[in-house]
């Protein structure tokens, strides 16, 4: 049956549209579309340094990155999966991330979900490249690593007549799997969304999940959140506005006149604003000018999350519209988290849970807004004149003779029996009586049978403080509780803070109490992640001594399921067969430790014991399809055919994209005669996989983990490789088979696979499970004259145990000493890890001689000549000497460091020409190019201008405040640099005896809106503020300079919300420190503590040009 099921599902490709009873079409054809290139990605491997990203860690590895975007426009065939009813047709594009694409109402002609017309990606994805556009399924974090990258998909008739498109994927950080099916059904006018995450693993993950709705939008455009909503905040939680009409400066943009912050047209900036609300199901958006919009509906219950998202309507939204489509126009987007409300927000998937939410969209006409909406239908008030009122009902489906009806104080005020429909809403005007308020009216909509569909009465909002912001945490040794350490640190790991680390605060907690249950549990799952066994092992049996002390039985099982996890890792099989089972004592771990259980008891072919103990875990987890494919494989060992197919039936009802229960259809009909089962079983996952290796790897681990090495052997070496295909060249691939095939022993095999996995190809080979330790230390103990396995292994241990990683890469080095990366990655780490910045460069040089087309290194050894204060000079020379590599790049990184050096040299006209002829692609909230662009014109006018060639240092500080279009800069709401170009403008007219013009540009740079915190731009508002005569507003700026910058040299403190951005280095937040307060004590006349300022601020940070350049002015005075 299955089989057939199989079939029929791959029979939909390519079909021009099935046209059913149900009148739902689901089908696939190609679709081109124009699109602009990405390049291939890095081939050096992105481990993390502090990138913050969304809010929480901006983690790469095991990804690659996809920052190369060219300017190649190509028109492109795409597989587009289609789904369409009588009134809705759907799109998506499972070759980029599953993305809905497009949904169509088709009784209007309406797009109700944003529709690109061309494949334009930019720097936003945490990987890269990422487009806008129709829906984003985001999940475990924002804007998701494989946002851009194709997703495993099946098509599916289902027996209510409706259909769906199933998506999902491996994201290989957590290892966790996300499906998500897309479904139309007939009569219907909305498509619904089923999402169910699964935690593969056995540790505890924390996720957030969003769908990202773009929508059109334009000056008419405005997003309802529900009337209830009193308030929205930020990101983080750490600042709120009131909705809809807002007095705030919110995220500081300027609304204190008495914005309708609903409205697109009166965001001016780019924000985000999340609805404070958790008691409404919906958010949507409405286009008043072509009478449509957009419902998103989930059970506020489990999916409280609402938000929109604007670039705005100010010159960096238009930027970024320009930047993402061609003439798709402005998007804005509605967004919907389930367990979720915020980014960063994260909730908990324990070991082999899974969760469960459905979420709807669907089309309205021409009702005017939406003040209250459910699947079955929405509703509109609007108040007019004259005591008028305005109102309107949409249907999901046809609603013949329902009711409308109007009841005013209780009383029935208006009745009317109507058909209505998704193509014809029910709009009606009324009159109300003078002494009616608004919120005596409450009008319903009601089915034939009397079953409300959808009512709104208005509610009186009282106005009301805002909720207490989230606040960043206290240093550890200020904070007063063990407990309150604990849960500082657990939040931090749950969100990924990419400011603070957890550790800190387990340390203090440990401090005080060495044996604390909680903290020790928390450092041993830490180690366990990073394959520290041992060091895991002595935390978690610390945690079990606390609990079982006094021959106690303990209520919480996680430290005894963790240390059987740990010993079954460190191959102490027996220990952790005893742990494991003490942990199934606890209702929290039972399903999750019986798994495991059963895990060694296949190891040791013990399947009757490994059935009774799956069967138990299954009690507490039926969800746990690992546990019913690996009951369906033990079946099949002892013979049971049938009962191992109906398993492999009950999987794919609730999973469709399980590869294990369609694997297992293979084994079972190889290994009972039925071949043709046996063969479309393998066609199924070669088709639906696509190739991609870690699911085939991830699946042959499914079977490793249990013993199974005969299977584990087959996934990858007869359906993977299948026939011995020369062109699948992944490393880890042989290196698993070597090992397997180790496992059983034959030692001669696995030498032949060992050396197979060396001579890959090791081009994106970036090994993340903790299984490859096991195999890569396997691989160098049996084959160890090869230098790639412990190169493999010191990119898996870098991030996890640096050192550890260090010496691998060693290692290799001595085996292969004409292999680049090994010299970057060891460069990297000898300056990030040892703090060797003359060892990195050495290394570093090593890598370019073998590589000199590889921008990346130039970038990476100039960062690290800058922080060991390397002659400018030298380092200029090495980046020019490859000018030709790092001008012809799409990646500008090398080329920004040069253009830095050339204008920190005085070299600006050279500067400024690569600035002029060269396209610089930005990532999202980060800008390289420009600044240098400012500083070139700023300090070749001021050369010019101590020249007294007045009118030619106007001329620069003129061009200084250009926004080039060539480097992806728009004049910012706030912030920016036009201060320090007003106030030199007019110093330059000042000296050509143009008094008014400069007292303008005084008054420009007075005005020019600031961010609260003080910055280099208030010691130029200063300077004009004293040439304007408002001496006493200066001085309190400059002493601000002056307190600002040595609390920042008092302090350690970071940016807890920071959303964007690498992490700042100390020496660098320092020196910006020393130049704050070097300014400060220079506007009071204080020469001699600027220049010591400037000179420390030098010192710190030898790229810092400006402080460079007024330390040399004060010594001239």
């Amino acid at each position: 049956m299955c089989a057939l099921l199989l079939l029929h599902v791959t029979s939909l490709k390519g079909q021009p549209g099935i046209h059913n009873e149900s009148h739902v079409r689901i089908w696939e054809e190609q679709v081109i579309l124009p699109t602009y290139l990405v390049d291939n990605p890095d081939l050096n491997p992105r481990f993390y340094e502090g990138r913050a990203y969304q809010g929480a860690q901006g983690r790469v590895y095991p990804y690659p990155i996809y920052e190369s975007l060219s300017d190649t426009r190509i028109e492109k065939s795409y597989d587009m999966v289609f789904l369409e009813n009588e009134y809705i047709k759907i799109e998506v594009l499972p070759e980029i991330g599953g993305r809905l694409f497009g949904a169509l109402d088709k009784t209007n002609g309406y797009d109700f979900v944003y529709k690109q017309h061309v494949i334009k990606p930019g720097l936003i994805g945490m990987l890269g490249a990422w487009i806008s556009g129709g829906i984003e399924w985001n999940f475990p974090h924002h804007h998701r690593a494989t946002a851009y990258m194709p997703v495993d998909y099946v098509m599916k008739e289902n027996p209510n007549g409706s259909a769906t498109v199933w998506i999902g994927e491996l994201e290989l950080r957590h290892r966790m799997k996300f499906m998500l099916g897309i479904s139309v059904y007939p009569g219907k006018s909305y498509f619904e969304v089923t999402f169910q995450p699964f935690n593969r693993t056995p540790f505890v993950h924390s996720f957030l999940y969003f769908a990202n709705t773009g929508v059109h939008t334009n000056e008419q455009y405005q997003v309802f959140f529900p009337p209830s909503t009193k308030f929205g905040t930020y990101h983080g939680k750490n600042h709120f506005i009131n909705w809809p009409i807002s007095h705030e400066i919110y995220n500081n943009v300027d609304y204190t006149e008495g914005v309708d912050v609903s409205w697109w047209k009166n965001h001016p900036e780019w924000t985000s604003i999340f609805a404070w609300n958790e008691i409404d199901d919906f958010l949507a958006g409405y286009d008043h000018g072509k009478l449509a919009g957009t419902v998103c509906l989930s059970n506020h219950h489990i999916a409280p999350g609402k938000k929109f998202w604007t670039w705005s309507t100010g010159p960096r939204g238009k930027l970024w519209d320009e930047a993402l489509t061609e003439t798709d126009g402005p998007e804005l987007e509605l967004m919907i988290g389930g367990y979720s409300d915020n980014q960063p927000d994260y909730s908990w998937l324990q070991p082999y849970e899974s969760k469960y939410l459905k979420q709807y969209w669907y089309p309205v006409g021409d009702i005017g807004g939406v003040k209250n909406a459910n699947i079955d239908a929405a509703v509109n008030m609007d108040f007019l004149k004259n005591q008028e009122v305005k109102i309107a009902f949409h249907t999901t489906a046809v609603q013949k003779g329902a009711t409308v009806r109007v009841v005013v104080k209780g009383e029935k005020y208006f009745e009317e029996t109507i058909d209505i429909n998704p193509e014809n809403p029910f709009i009606h005007t009324m009159k109300i009586p003078a002494q009616v308020e608004k919120e005596d009216i409450n009008i319903a909509l009601f089915t034939s049978n009397g079953i409300e569909l959808v009512s709104y009465q208005p509610q009186c909002i009282e106005p009301d403080s805002f909720p207490e912001v989230a606040k960043p945490p206290r240093r550890p040794e200020e904070i007063e509780s063990i407990e309150k350490l604990y849960y500082t640190g657990q939040r931090l790991e749950q969100f990924y803070n990419p400011s603070l680390k957890p550790e800190p605060y387990y340390q203090e907690a440990l401090r005080r109490d060495s044996q604390d249950y909680r903290v020790n549990t928390a450092m041993g799952i830490l180690h366990l992640r990073k394959a520290m066994f041992d060091e895991a092992e002595n935390y978690l049996k610390t945690a079990v001594r606390r609990i079982t002390d006094n021959y106690t039985k303990p209520r919480d099982g996680e430290a005894v399921y963790y240390l059987g996890i740990c010993q079954k890792y460190m191959g102490n099989l027996e220990e952790s067969y005893k742990n494991l089972y003490k942990a199934t004592w606890s209702q929290a771990f039972h399903s999750a430790s019986y798994y495991h259980l059963a895990e060694l008891s296949c190891i040791h072919q013990n399947y009757e014991m490994a059935l009774e103990q799956l069967n138990r875990s299954l009690t507490t987890n039926a969800n746990n399809t690992k546990a019913i494919n690996l009951k369906c494989a033990i079946l099949r060992k002892i013979g049971k055919f049938q009962n191992a197919l109906e398993l492999v039936n009950s999987v794919q009802a609730f999973d469709p994209l399980d590869f294990w229960s369609v694997c297992e259809m293979f084994f079972i009909g190889s290994e009972s005669g039925a071949n043709e089962k046996a063969e479309q079983a393998s066609e199924w996952l070669r088709k639906t996989m696509h190739g991609y290796e870690q699911s085939y790897i991830e699946l042959s681990l499914d079977y490793a983990n249990a013993g199974l090495w005969d299977e584990a052997i087959r996934v990858l070496a007869e359906l993977y490789l299948k026939g011995d295909d020369k062109t699948k060249s992944y490393p880890m691939i042989y290196y698993y088979l070597g090992y397997y095939w180790l496992q059983k022993g034959d030692e001669a095999k696995a030498l032949e696979y060992f050396k197979r996995a060396s001579q890959q190809s090791p081009d994106y080979c970036f090994p993340f499970r903790l299984e490859s330790l096991h195999v890569l230390e396997e691989a160098k103990r049996i084959n160890g004259s090869y230098a790639r396995a412990p190169y493999y292994l010191g990119n898996l241990l870098y991030e996890m145990q640096p050192q550890r990683a260090i010496k691998e890469w060693e290692k290799s080095l001595i085996l292969d000493d004409r292999f680049p990366l090994i010299y970057r990655n060891l460069g990297m780490a000898y300056y990030k890890i040892d703090n060797n910045p003359r060892k990195a460069v050495d290394s570093y040089l090593k890598a370019i001689m073998l590589n000199p087309g590889d921008q990346r290194l130039l970038y990476e050894i100039d960062l690290i000549y800058a922080a060991d204060r390397e002659d400018p000079g030298t380092r200029l020379k090495l980046l020019q000497k490859h000018h030709n590599i790092i001008a012809n790049n799409n990646v500008c990184d090398a080329l920004s460091r040069e253009i830095m050096l050339l204008v920190q040299l005085g070299y600006y006209d050279e500067a400024l020409e690569i600035l002029t002829e060269n396209h610089f692609k930005q990532w999202e909230g980060i800008s390289k190019a420009y600044n240098s662009f400012v500083d070139a014109h700023l300090l070749r006018g001021l050369t010019k201008y101590y020249a007294e060639n007045y009118s030619k240092a106007l001329e620069d500080f003129i061009a200084a405040g250009e926004f080039p279009a060539n480097m992806m800069v728009a004049r910012p709401y706030r912030g920016g640099r036009l201060t320090e170009v007003y106030y030199y403008t007019g110093t330059a007219y000042e000296a050509m005896g143009k008094s008014k013009e400069a007292k303008e540009r005084y008054q420009l740079c007075v005005n020019e809106r600031q961010y609260p915190v003080l910055s280099v731009n208030h010691y130029f508002k200063a300077l004009a503020l004293e040439k304007l005569g408002r001496h006493e507003e200066a001085i309190e700026l400059f002493d601000g300079l002056i307190a600002l910058g040595q609390r920042r040299i008092n302090s350690s403190e970071v940016d807890f919300f920071a959303k964007f951005g690498e992490r700042q280095t100390s020496a660098d937040r320092l020196a910006e420190a020393y130049f704050l307060l070097g300014l400060g004590y220079l506007g009071k006349r204080l020469q001699k503590e600027a220049e010591e300022m400037f000179s420390e601020s030098v010192r710190l940070n030898l790229n810092h040009v400006w402080a460079s350049y007024f330390f040399a002015e004060n010594k001239k005075k």
